[in-house]
């Protein structure tokens, strides 16, 4: 019997239209369910929207329409968004579905018949836009600690579960199960919440004041509060949305994907009801962090909402899907800048990826009559190793990084071999090698090798950029469904035979100007303009622009200029200055000598993932001190407001190798 697993997003609130941190959440969770359907798991993949409480009823009046209106206007625009982003879902739940109501009266009934729910008078300070109570002693000059709005004390008589009741028993689980709430910082998090004494939570409001909700089974006067609810959605979505026969067995979660905003209502409220309810828990919670656009906080007001639809128009799907996983480490929080995005697209996608593709199915055509040839081994290379060596470890890297939710990092492992091949064909030079008949096997050897690495490619994209990985199969002539291909079975390198012609077909990403704008739903019409310019980030803790000058740069000579010594260096260790979320500390080897840097670059990249990489340094700069730490060159990185990448070079070259 296949593995069972069971992948969750939030349900979304839909006071609103859906933006970029809706389609980042379920992308990512669209992304595990299919690397999970790759490794022949039975997998139910579940999404949805929260449609009562008290902001819905609010968004509804406003609009003057009934609440039910109201989100039957909204869903379809989730639904629209997700099909746009080839979401495979298998169940999309909605909370006023008739099932879910009877199933989340059946839960308040089970507990309030065991004792946990009880009755009682309360006044506290409550926050109608998170819908929650907060103590005296929680509440900072009239705002609510978690959104700042302002909050009104109310007072009236509510039913309360009896959380406080499972304190010791979630904090023991924790304990004993460190990856049940990821990252780690998430989980620091709620242990730290754990530490003050657990209140009872509140789970009814009387219809008096909020009538759109689910009635409670045992006072037809009051409705459930809006996150009980909302969080049962997770069990009850398995009684009458899976088709699969042994949908029960599918709980407990493998992974609520959820945003750092509601890791408290997931890991404290939603862990204590399940303990009441006497069910298991979700085996991994994973809060991501959130996304600003050009360094400020989304706002309609700002005019700085990102639209996904909009994106996808102009980049397609594929490419903005490839962006939010590839941008930022998942977990971290992480700023949407269109220059980024245009860097990322032209760099990786059209220049990398679709020329590759570009560049070997071209070369099929004209040098091997648009077939994939058979090699030659007695004309194989150290470098034909190293690249089957390369493309044959790529799924296990891949699984191994997803398991840590280290999404950047697989599709860094991907362009990796991306990059690799790339190179591969400038040092073969099969242009060459097809003028001379005496090297006709060696030739074959060559396009075979790169026929065998895009097979790998379309594979490996397949949970990431679906219709990329589509089209290359396409155009490879490959016949099997690449969706349904599983990794047991998939062909090993060199045992695939190719019986269909190949074809080069358009560019999967075709080069494009970075847009004016992109309407007012997409970013701040006062952005500045994307520089070209690179910068170093290094001992000064500033910028220093190395762009060609124009009428406003000030011009040097070469004399100064060769003052300036620039050396190929290897990063050997990383890690964070304490106190600052933008230095990191290196350790690189410049080949004679290691030595110590202080670069500005921790908003871009985690230590963990700078470890190995070679880049380029300022060699003859004066040691200086950032934030108490010596800083004995400088790091020379891209970008002007964000910082985009480091800077390296095409080729291989040893630490210490001098950049003329």
């Amino acid at each position: 019997m296949p593995n069972a697993f069971y992948v969750t997003t939030p349900i979304y609130y839909v006071n609103d239209v859906p933006h970029i941190g809706h389609a980042y959440t379920t992308i990512a969770a669209d992304v595990l369910a299919r690397l999970a359907r790759l490794r022949g798991d039975a997998v139910f993949f579940l999404t949805g929207l929260d449609e009562h409480g008290q902001k819905v009823q609010q968004a509804a009046a406003k609009a003057g329409i009934d609440p039910q209106t109201h989100c039957d206007q909204l869903m379809p625009k989730f639904k629209d968004l997700w099909e746009k982003l080839n979401i495979s879902q298998d169940g999309f739940i909605r909370t006023t579905d008739a099932q879910h109501q009877t199933i989340v009266q059946h839960c308040l009934q089970t507990l309030y018949d065991k004792g946990l729910i009880y009755q009682a008078e309360y006044t506290g300070w409550y926050c109608t836009f998170d819908e929650r109570f907060w103590t005296e002693k929680d509440v900072l000059e009239g705002l609510c600690p978690d959104c700042r709005r302002p909050v009104e004390q109310v007072s009236e008589r509510n039913y309360f579960f009896r959380m406080s009741q499972f304190q010791d028993q979630l904090k023991e689980h924790i304990h004993t199960h460190p990856e049940f709430i990821q990252p780690d910082s998430r989980r620091n998090e709620v242990i730290g919440f754990l530490q003050k004494p657990l209140g009872d939570l509140s789970i009814s409001r009387p219809k008096s004041r909020l009538s759109w909700g689910i009635e409670l089974p045992f006072d037809r006067d009051c409705v459930a509060y809006v996150w009980f609810d909302a969080l049962v959605n997770y069990i009850s979505a398995l009684e009458y949305l899976s088709a699969h026969p042994d949908a029960p067995t599918f709980w407990p979660a493998s992974v609520h994907l959820v945003g750092k905003d509601i890791l408290t209502t997931h890991a404290v409220y939603w862990s204590t009801m399940l303990m009441g309810m006497e069910r298991p828990l979700p085996q991994c919670l994973f809060a991501h962090g959130w996304w600003t656009v050009e360094g400020e906080k989304m706002s309609k007001s700002r005019g700085n909402v990102v639209d996904p639809s909009a994106m996808i128009e102009e980049f397609g799907t594929d490419a903005f899907r490839y962006f939010l996983l590839r941008e930022v480490p998942f977990g971290q929080d992480g700023n949407f800048s269109l220059a980024a995005f245009h860097s990322r697209y032209q760099a990786e996608l059209a220049n990398d990826l679709g020329n590759l593709v570009s560049r070997t199915l071209a070369m099929l055509g004209n040098f091997s009559q648009h077939t994939v040839p058979h090699p030659d081994p007695q004309t194989e290379t150290e470098f034909d190793h190293q690249l089957q060596q390369t493309t044959s470890t790529l799924f296990g890297t891949i699984e191994e990084h997803l398991h840590r939710f280290e999404f950047h990092r697989a599709l860094e492992a991907i362009m990796g071999l991306v990059q690799l091949a790339n190179q591969y064909i400038d040092k073969t030079a099969p242009w060459i090698l097809a003028k001379d008949p005496a090297r006709a096997a060696r030739l074959q050897t060559v396009l075979f090798h790169l026929a065998e690495t895009l097979r790998f490619l379309s594979y490996a994209l397949t949970p990431f950029m679906p219709h990329t990985a589509e089209a290359m199969n396409r155009r490879l002539g490959l016949t099997a469904d690449i969706s349904t291909s599983l990794l047991s079975n998939y062909p090993p390198w060199g045992t695939y035979t190719y019986n269909n012609p190949v074809s080069k077909g358009t560019a999967l990403f075709p080069k494009k100007d970075i847009p004016a704008t992109q309407g007012s739903q997409t970013t701040p019409t006062s952005s500045p303009p994307a520089s070209k310019n690179p910068q170093a980030l290094g001992s000064s803790g500033k910028s220093s622009p190395l762009a060609i000058p124009t009428d406003d740069t000030p011009q040097i000579g070469i004399d100064e200029f060769m003052k300036v010594q620039l050396k190929m260096a290897k990063i050997l260790e990383a890690e964070r200055v304490p106190k600052s979320s933008k230095l990191l500390k290196l350790q690189v080897d410049m080949g004679t000598q290691q030595r110590q840097i202080v670069a500005g670059i921790g908003k871009k990249y985690a230590p963990e993932e700078l470890v190995g990489k070679t880049i380029v340094v300022v060699a003859n700069l004066k040691p200086a001190k950032l934030m108490g730490v010596e800083s004995q060159g400088m790091v020379l990185a891209a970008g002007e407001k964000d910082m985009l990448g480091l800077l390296g070079v095409a080729e291989d070259l040893p630490p210490g190798t001098t950049v003329k």
